[in-house]
């Protein structure tokens, strides 16, 4: 009864600050652009201030 709106509510969810820096992370192409990501992201690019 419940299930379509657990559905509507999931997918309407916004993703948390750890998702979207593990995304962004996961988005990189070789070592060094991970490397680049990984200190963006050390600097607070997700982080609001």
């Amino acid at each position: 009864m419940f299930t379509p709106i657990k559905k509507i509510a999931r997918a309407l969810r916004v993703p948390s600050v750890q998702e979207r820096e593990m995304a962004y992370l996961n988005g990189s192409y070789d070592r060094i652009d991970l490397e680049y990501r990984q200190r963006q992201v050390d600097r607070g690019l997700f982080r609001s201030r």
